[in-house]
C-alpha cells in the first residue's frame, strides 16, 4: 500500500510539474518574447490606412474595383461573405462556408476544375481588354492552398498595370514603379519566387490617387 501512494505522489508531481511548465511557465515565455522582439508580426503584421486597420500583411483580400490590382482565386472568397450568402438557396445549400481558409481541391481531371477555370479566365478577359488568354499568368487562375494568399507574380501585377492605370487616373509609368515598390526578392535569393504584396500595392495606389 505504502509503495502504491509513493508511486500517486510521483505520478501527482510530475503531472502538476508539467503543467506548470508546459502550460504556464513555456506560453508565457514565449508570448513574451514574441511581443517583445517580433511585436509587430506577433499581433497578425496589421496594417493601417488613415488611422484606421485595413488587413494584414499576410493575409489576402478580396478586390474587385478595377482601380486596383486583384489577387489570385480564392475558395473560400477571402472569407467575405454578404448576408445573403447565408441564406440557403432551393437546394438547401449556401455559399457561405464558414471563416475558414483552404482550397477547391479539384483533380485534374475534375470538370468543376475546368468549368471554374474557364469562367474565372472570361472574368478576366471582361476586366483586362487587350489581355489575350495565353498571357494570363498561371497564378491568377490558380487558387492557393489556404484560399488566403496575400501576393501574386510580378507577371501577374504587370499584366493589370493597364487596367489599373486606366481606371485609377494614375499613368502607366506611375503604376509600374508601385509595382516595383511592393516586389519582394525570394528568400535568401533562392526560396521561392519574386512576388508582389496585394495589399501593399493597393495601398500605395490609394495614396497616389489622394496626392492628385
Amino acid at each position: 500500500m505504502r509503495g502504491f501512494f509513493e508511486y500517486t505522489k510521483q505520478a501527482l508531481l510530475v503531472t502538476f510539474s508539467l503543467l506548470v511548465i508546459c502550460g504556464l511557465i513555456y506560453p508565457f515565455a514565449v508570448t513574451g518574447v514574441a511581443q517583445a522582439l517580433f511585436n509587430h508580426q506577433a499581433n497578425g503584421s496589421l496594417i493601417e490606412a488613415d488611422g484606421k486597420i485595413v488587413g494584414s500583411k499576410n493575409l489576402g483580400q478580396a478586390f474587385t474595383d478595377p482601380m486596383y490590382f486583384s489577387g489570385r482565386v480564392s475558395a473560400v472568397n477571402y472569407n467575405v461573405y454578404s448576408k445573403e450568402d447565408t441564406v440557403p438557396d432551393v437546394n438547401g445549400e449556401t455559399t457561405y462556408g464558414g471563416v475558414s481558409s483552404g482550397t477547391f481541391n479539384y483533380a485534374p481531371s475534375n470538370p468543376e476544375l475546368k468549368k471554374r477555370i474557364e469562367a474565372d479566365i472570361v472574368k478576366f478577359l471582361d476586366a483586362n481588354p487587350g489581355v489575350k488568354r495565353a498571357q494570363i499568368p498561371a497564378d491568377l487562375m490558380t487558387a492557393s492552398g489556404s484560399g488566403l494568399d496575400p501576393h501574386i507574380s510580378i507577371e501577374a501585377a504587370y499584366i493589370q498595370v493597364k487596367r489599373v492605370a486606366q481606371s485609377s487616373g494614375l499613368s502607366v509609368d506611375e503604376v509600374n514603379e508601385i509595382v516595383l515598390a511592393n516586389t519582394e526578392s525570394r528568400v535568401l535569393g533562392v526560396l521561392g519566387e519574386d512576388k508582389i504584396n496585394v495589399l501593399g500595392a493597393n495601398l500605395d495606389i490609394y495614396q497616389k490617387m489622394k496626392e492628385k
